[in-house]
């Protein structure tokens, strides 16, 4: 899964950059996608690998909090970045007139940068509260990876404040991006419900389909690893860990399938490009 999950969205970064019918919105948010998709797992499931292959259990300190860092932080972008393609579908079929002028080149640079920015900003101080806590001799993390709570639970101080935080961080940013994305696909049902051309309404439900699984693909496994580890103290340990894997695999994965099939006019690109190559 990790090899698809690199070599589909290299090719999609690859074919968005070098087909220029390609660069508008739809295909800008989703090539930030492929590039979040290719961070997020390769931050994680490379370590993962040695553990399985070769034994290679131990991460030093420092290594660790980077790896929390990226993981936490561009999970984040992720997030917002299907915020930003919820946005870009309402405004594309609700106001189809202006979309080019809403959604123009600086725009979706701008909201793209503000995406990675509240990542960063928002991520940062659990990494900065977790580097001043002092560690007990318990040093085994329950995961293939460091996670955020499986690390907090080594301390031997209070964390109160790294589990409020990280409560706070994952509610704000999970309950924000939701929310925007339900109200978006809302008014989309609403604008597709009225077209009279039945042609126009199953484009436009075409579409909007392959947000919607790739949306469902990421958020589930976020929302059930993320409130598991603070509440779901009686689910067995390795259905939390075999959750938390998915969520780290499976939207990489899925996400440049969905967009390269059900995406007519990327998935002719895709077999331009394979079609010079051979």
């Amino acid at each position: 899964m990790y090899a698809i999950a690199v070599l589909g969205n290299i090719i999609l970064l690859i074919v968005i950059k070098t087909e220029s019918s390609l660069h508008e919105p739809m295909y800008l948010f989703l090539a930030m996608l492929a590039f979040t998709d290719l961070v997020l797992s390769t931050s994680m499931l490379p370590k993962m690998l040695a553990i399985f292959w070769w034994g290679s259990g131990e991460i030093g300190f420092v290594s660790c909090l980077v790896q929390l860092f990226f993981v936490h932080t561009f999970s984040a972008v992720e997030s917002g970045v299907l915020m930003a393609m919820a946005l870009d579908r309402y405004f594309a079929i609700c106001y189809p007139l202006r979309h080019s002028s809403i959604l123009s080149m600086p725009v979706v640079t701008a909201l793209g940068s503000l995406v990675l920015l509240r990542g960063v900003l928002l991520v940062a101080p659990a990494c900065f509260l977790l580097h001043r806590k002092d560690f007990c001799q318990h040093r085994v993390i329950s995961h293939s990876y460091c996670e955020h709570m499986a690390v907090v639970k080594l301390v031997c101080e209070d964390t109160r404040v790294n589990a409020a935080y990280g409560i706070f961080v994952a509610l704000a940013l999970t309950v924000f991006d939701i929310t925007v994305i339900v109200v978006s696909y809302t008014m989309i049902l609403r604008a597709v419900l009225r077209l009279s051309s039945s042609d126009t309404q199953h484009k436009a439900f075409n579409t909007c389909v392959s947000h919607v699984c790739v949306i469902l693909a990421f958020y589930v496994p976020v929302l059930f690893t993320s409130l598991t580890h603070r509440f779901g103290h009686s689910i067995p340990q390795h259905i939390h860990i075999l959750v938390a894997h998915l969520y780290m695999v499976v939207p990489p994965t899925l996400n440049p399938i969905i967009y390269g099939v059900r995406t007519k006019q990327l998935k002719d690109k895709i077999v331009v490009l394979f079609q010079k190559g051979i």
